[in-house]
């Protein structure tokens, strides 16, 4: 059976003053446009909060689905060197620009090392955990989508994270 609207069933008398109402601000162009944006504001805002909170139903189709879900919850748990990218390749760039031009290419070089190499890891990791969990489904266009997310600043990833640093993942993804 399919999943339940989440709202009551309108009376006749709401209906009806509902209709009455659209058919009001039809009549008036300026009122209809207002109301029109209105209406594609509230959406647009529950379409957004629903992206934040992972609500399957708003999500793109890129993001839907149990493997996904998983991928997330998998990247967020774990603490990804790819976030310290930023303020060390800033760092960098301020030495050099001091005049340390040594230290600051040392320090960009090793970040980029350390996130390539982290990058590795997390395919690695991430491919035979797929393997256990979903054995039946495909798996192409995971380690992308892992990468990209793992390369995202935490508080900028959409969906929100949904766990938290080493948290233990469930056992089973619906």
């Amino acid at each position: 059976m399919g999943e339940k609207k989440g709202r009551p069933t309108p009376t006749r008398r709401e209906a009806e003053a509902a209709a009455r109402a659209r058919a009001k601000a039809a009549l008036d162009p300026k009122a209809s446009r207002k109301q029109q944006r209105q209406f594609q504001m509230e959406k647009s805002r529950t379409i957004r909060q629903g992206i934040k909170d992972g609500d399957e139903r708003y999500l793109p189709a890129r993001d839907r689905g149990p493997v996904k879900r998983f991928i997330r919850d998998y990247v967020d748990h774990r603490l990804c060197m790819a976030e310290f990218a930023m303020p060390l390749l800033l760092a960098s760039l301020l030495l050099s620009a001091s005049g340390v031009v040594a230290a600051g290419n040392g320090i960009m070089n090793a970040t980029l090392v350390v996130v390539v190499l982290d990058s590795v890891l997390l395919r690695f990791r991430l491919r035979r955990e797929l393997k256990r969990r979903f054995p039946d489904e495909s798996h192409k266009r995971t380690t992308l989508y892992a990468l990209m997310r793992s390369l995202q600043l935490r508080f900028m990833r959409l969906p929100k994270t949904q766990v938290k640093l080493g948290q233990a993942l469930p056992a089973h993804y619906r």
